[in-house]
């Protein structure tokens, strides 16, 4: 049987960057067509007072949640400060990692979970923290610790919070667009210029309730693009695949508890899915473990 070729943890990167970057772009051109077509139902004036609303909603909703990310997710979890005398492992772990990286050290968290897990938040690299479960900490040895804690890294270093912030503001104000659009043709049933429009305001219609569920697709998609950039710049740091390959077999190999103490809100910021299931979807916002895995062991 033929070999698969090699993989370049550098290709892999700005393939999964570029693919990111085509994704915001959908994003973006479903945005234009949407309010085109508002345009052309509406009246213009009107439709200028919808988008300014959607934007101004939107950018201060996320907002607040992008400067109170770190803090959100580690109240979500329960996560305490991790002691370095207690985890000192685990600090110096990090403490190589930001030397390879050139990062400064975040701020360091555990939280009570038997699952194998991590994640990282903050807004930029200079307010990050990292939490990882207990169950990461026992069954871990310390190459797949390192794996596990340098594709968390790679998120901070990549900026992946400000990233997907910038998401989550376009896809909200082509969410806040459709709701305000659809609710002004249901209180404007009887105008008679629109019986003229028939058609445009049925396309119109059908766009808004269809865009906000395609972009939280694109959404999702490009989550999972930036699980590949983590686990292949977690490489680049570490120069070599091995600790996080058997990390994500244990993972793998590990049946997610039927309880968790983790809110589906943040669950996108972990290593795996704390949710997983049998079969990953358009709907997951992990790629598959086993995938993942596979283009590691190319690398």
């Amino acid at each position: 049987m033929e070999k698969s070729p090699r993989i370049s943890f550098y290709d892999q990167i700005s393939r999964n960057k570029w693919k990111s970057f085509f994704l915001i772009v959908i994003i973006f051109l479903v945005f234009i067509l949407i309010g085109y077509i508002i345009t052309l139902v509406a009246d213009p004036s009107y439709f200028f007072f919808i988008m300014i609303a959607a934007i101004i909603i939107s950018i201060i909703y996320v907002l607040a949640s992008y400067y109170n990310s770190d803090k959100i997710a580690l109240a979500s979890v329960k996560a305490v400060p991790a002691p370095q005398a207690q985890f000192s492992q685990y600090h110096d772990t990090v403490e190589g990692l930001c030397l390879a990286s050139g990062l400064p050290k975040p701020k360091l968290y555990v939280m009570q979970n038997s699952g194998i897990n991590a994640f990282a938040s903050g807004r930029d690299p200079n307010h990050s923290v990292i939490c990882v479960t207990t169950g990461a900490l026992q069954k871990l040895n310390k190459q797949e610790l390192e794996g596990v804690l340098g594709h968390e890294m790679s998120h901070i270093a990549s900026y992946d919070i400000r990233f997907m912030t910038l998401v989550a503001v376009m896809v909200g104000m082509i969410a806040i667009i459709s709701e305000l659009f659809l609710r002004s043709m249901w209180f404007r049933g009887g105008d008679r210029d629109d019986r003229g429009n028939g058609i445009l305001i049925l396309i119109g219609i059908i766009l808004a309730i269809l865009a906000p569920i395609a972009v939280q697709l694109v959404q999702l998609a490009i989550s999972r693009k930036r699980e590949y950039v983590a686990d292949a710049s977690a490489v680049k740091f570490i120069r070599s695949p091995t600790g996080l390959i058997n990390a994500l077999k244990k993972i793998s190999a590990e049946q997610a508890p039927e309880k968790q103490n983790i809110s589906k809100a943040v669950a996108p910021l972990f290593i795996s899915d704390p949710f997983r299931k049998r079969i990953e979807n358009i709907l997951s916002t992990h790629p598959p473990l086993q995938k993942r895995i596979e283009i590691l062991e190319r690398m």
